[in-house]
């Protein structure tokens, strides 16, 4: 909120500087966003008054104009404004004036005919498109008749103001209001509050219930409603006074009607809303759910379609207003208006909140529902806002108020002990100093002996409910930096890493090392992204109720279309060569149970990994390279357990020839391959190959433990052996052949040639094996090593059908 300093000190005798406040502030209620004034940065912007104006003669559009700003001879000033005219009083930058922007204003010539300053609309002195009245949006801003010449346009503009931005959080909705402000800072800086409240005096006969009903079915919607009419106003532009303070408070002045609404709303916190009394359709207000498809023209002028659990005022069962959110197109106070229906009313924070975040109208109004509103003022600021809209609108105020439903404003009674509120604050307080510091935050309490106090929390803190609020009002008006410092307790645990963290950890350090990058994307996503590249496919994952984009609606039940993005966005920069890595969670939805969240590590990899050399051909990354890094990695990490590769055509985003799962003794760890063409086309991305493997399951899996094995000093003795076999046998197949009967001095099983084509029968392959033996204790003799690569020869023959050559 925006909080005038000006406007503090009509309430408060504050005798300290803006910048203090402002730090005070910080340190014991709320953050700051900003201390300034809207005159910071500007120089030489004086009153003037223009006493001849004349057409350019070489202009159409332009004005020759005489200013009189307070020296002996008026000077001359070109201006371009439609509605430059004789005798009124004009903003003028001097020559060598600053304006927004920080753009200096020199002497100069337009179209021959010099000009010594200019004059200025609102917005080249500084204010916002958002804040400047809409009435001078085309031209230069009048100042009032008796703004002497001369003299700098700050204070008759507000600008000398300082103005204290504050970022109030959730739980302190009573700062977004003047008379919130005010109690806080009455209360750390021990003054007395001069806030003011003015009387109602309803001079008409005719009765409020005679021209408006309202009924609330659903008060949990609407705990609180109340209207009140004001007849006989005559629309016009606020005064200036109240202009300023709205301007100074970012809202823009709009006419005196609306101006007091939102004046009000600055000042109690409480959210108004007028309506033009001839423009209702009936006479019954209430307040109820939108029908799902229902339509709604906005103040700003466009259509909503509503859902069911929006909500809406109605009149007539017709919607009138988005309830807590903006008002109709149809029923807004224009200039034609002479009968004000006027609003003040609580609506449910929640539905609030989520109504305005569905449709995108944040306003003043919704943001205040959102936090809460203070029950014990909604009277007190409507009665205020109809009073004043009599004495700037005129018109007579009806008799009496039609309610529709009224909350109570309930007061919350606490018991504190004294030695509690020590114990947890660290301090040494006594009786009197609790009880100093809660006259004056102004609530009530009792002392019940030398321990124990009730404190009354007033309905206008809605924030305080238990003993553990209190504690904290005590400390924060007390002060923060009067506090102890003491060191925690802390028990002498060595530090470390669990078997968790230090495989995780592992598994980062041992993927980098083989030249893959680590990659963060988001754990949201849309839902057929979610449900691409599963380990063991899921049916739906879970959805966001309230999705802050279209993009990231569900929660990832993969990693790998989150890489799949990462490398779009490279190669969409030109950067052809990608390999990524990320290790993260992943969510799996379990019916109405909390999901599971599964350790999740996926790579995906594009172009080449070795960068392109003199002497050697470019080599793209293909399936066989992505395998040995997922070979080498289960190694690194120990896995015991049998590790095969099963291809499969079961995963509609992988290529069916070319991807395989990943199995540990028969249990499914994970999946390899090729993204499909089409999936790549989709992602707009070249050829890539991917992995995921569920890090669950490898956690938890049987481990070779670290041993020390030394090297043999023996000589080692290598066998060749080229076998013919048909096309589908595997070369794991034959590996895990050679093993089983290799003996106990096969040390290494080297494929080195592979052929197929001419010279072999169809349907047949050639692979060709380098065996190695070695023997740790001894050197090996010719006899021991040929019977045991007979035994292998034969069971190649027997087992899968090979034919040695």
């Amino acid at each position: 909120m925006k909080v005038s300093y000006q406007w503090l000190q009509e309430y408060l005798d504050l005798d300290v500087a803006p910048q203090d406040l402002a730090e005070k502030i910080a340190r014991t209620s709320v953050d700051i966003n900003d201390v300034y004034s809207l005159s910071d940065g500007l120089k030489k912007i004086v009153v003037g008054e223009v006493v001849q104006c004349e057409n350019h003669p070489d202009s159409d559009h332009l004005h020759v104009c005489q200013v009189d700003v307070g020296e002996e001879e008026p000077i001359q000033i070109v201006c371009g404004a439609p509605n430059v005219q004789e005798g009124k009083k004009v903003i003028v930058a001097l020559h060598g004036a600053r304006i927004a922007d920080n753009q200096k204003i020199k002497r100069g010539k337009i179209r021959g005919v010099e000009s010594n300053g200019m004059l200025c609309a609102l917005q080249e002195i500084g204010f916002s498109d958002k804040i400047a009245p809409k009435d001078y949006e085309d031209g230069i801003y009048f100042l009032p008749d008796d703004a002497k010449n001369g003299d700098p346009v700050f204070k008759y503009l507000g600008m000398d103001d300082t103005v204290i931005d504050t970022d109030v959080t959730p739980n302190r909705g009573d700062m977004l209001s003047i008379y919130g402000n005010v109690n806080d800072i009455a209360a750390f800086y021990g003054l007395k509050s001069h806030f003011k409240e003015v009387a109602i005096k309803e001079e008409g006969t005719e009765k409020t219930a005679d021209l408006l009903q309202a009924e609330i079915a659903d008060t949990k919607i609407a705990p609180t409603y109340k209207l009140r009419v004001i007849k006989g106003v005559k629309i016009a532009e606020s005064p200036l006074w109240l202009q300023i303070r709205l301007w100074n408070s970012g809202i823009r002045p709009v006419n005196n009607v609306v101006d007091v609404t939102n004046y009000i709303l600055l000042k109690y916190g409480q959210p108004l809303h007028s309506y033009d009394y001839d423009q209702l359709s009936g006479k019954n207000f209430g307040v109820r759910h939108a029908n799902e498809g229902e339509k709604f023209v906005t103040l700003d002028g466009d259509e909503q379609t509503l859902k069911a659990n929006d909500i809406v005022v109605t009149v007539d069962n017709q919607p009138v207003a988005l309830a807590g959110t903006m008002g109709g197109e149809g029923t807004a106070v224009s200039d034609d208006t002479t009968t004000v229906a006027l609003e003040a009313a609580i609506f449910d924070p929640v539905m609030v909140r989520k109504q305005a975040r569905r449709l995108d109208l944040h306003s003043e109004s919704s943001m205040r529902f959102e936090r809460g509103i203070n029950p014990a003022t909604v009277e007190t600021a409507l009665n205020e806002a109809a009073e004043m809209i009599k004495e700037l609108a005129g018109g007579t105020i009806t008799a009496g108020i039609v309610t529709g439903s009224e909350a109570p404003a309930v007061d919350t009674p606490i018991k504190l002990s004294l030695a509690k509120i020590n114990h947890v604050l660290g301090t040494s307080l006594t009786m009197e100093q609790v009880t100093d510091i809660f006259d004056r935050l102004a609530f009530a309490y009792t002392v019940d002996g030398d321990d124990q106090l009730t404190v009354i929390a007033p309905a206008r803190r809605w924030d305080i409910s238990l003993a553990a609020d209190l504690y904290e009002e005590i400390a924060r008006i007390y002060g923060y930096d009067n506090l102890p410092s003491t060191l925690p307790t802390m028990t002498r645990n060595r530090g470390g890493l669990t078997p968790r963290q230090r495989f995780i950890r592992a598994s980062r350090h041992d993927l980098e090392g083989m030249g893959l990058t680590q990659a963060i994307s988001y754990s949201l996503t849309t839902v057929e992204k979610a449900k691409q590249f599963q380990i063991k496919p899921l049916a739906e994952p879970m959805k966001l109720d309230f999705p802050m984009s279209s993009d990231h609606v569900a929660t990832r039940m993969n990693i790998v279309s989150g890489l799949l993005n990462d490398i779009a966005y490279n190669v969409a920069r030109n950067v052809d060569n990608v390999a990524l890595y990320e290790e993260g969670r992943v969510f799996l939805p379990m019916g109405d149970e909390r999901p599971v969240e599964q350790e999740h590590l996926a790579a995906a990899v594009t172009g080449q990994m070795v960068a392109n050399s003199w002497n050697k051909k470019d080599q793209p990354v293909d399936f066989f390279q992505l395998k040995g890094i997922v070979e080498r990695y289960l190694k690194n990490m120990g896995i015991a357990g049998k590790v095969a590769y099963v291809p499969t055509s079961d995963r509609p985003e992988m290529h069916p020839g070319r991807t395989a799962d990943i199995m540990v003794d028969d249990q499914l760890v994970g999946f390899i391959g090729q993204v499909h063409p089409q999936t790549a086309k989709e992602y707009k991305i070249p050829e890539t190959y991917v992995f995921e493997l569920n890090l669950e399951l490898l956690l938890t899996a049987p481990k070779i433990e670290n041993e020390y094995t030394p090297i043999s000093k023996y000589p080692s003795i290598t066998r060749d052996i080229a076998l013919l076999v048909d096309d589908e046998v595997e070369n794991a197949t034959i590996v895990e052949a050679i093993k089983q009967k290799g003996g106990a001095y096969l040390k290494d099983i080297h494929l080195f040639d592979v052929y197929a084509g001419s010279h072999l029968p169809a349907g047949k392959k050639s692979l060709a094996y380098t065996l190695t033996y070695q023997d740790n204790k001894g050197t090996l003799t010719e006899d021991q090593v040929n019977a045991a690569f007979d035994k292998v020869t034969a069971y190649l023959q027997d087992k899968i059908d090979a034919e040695i050559r």
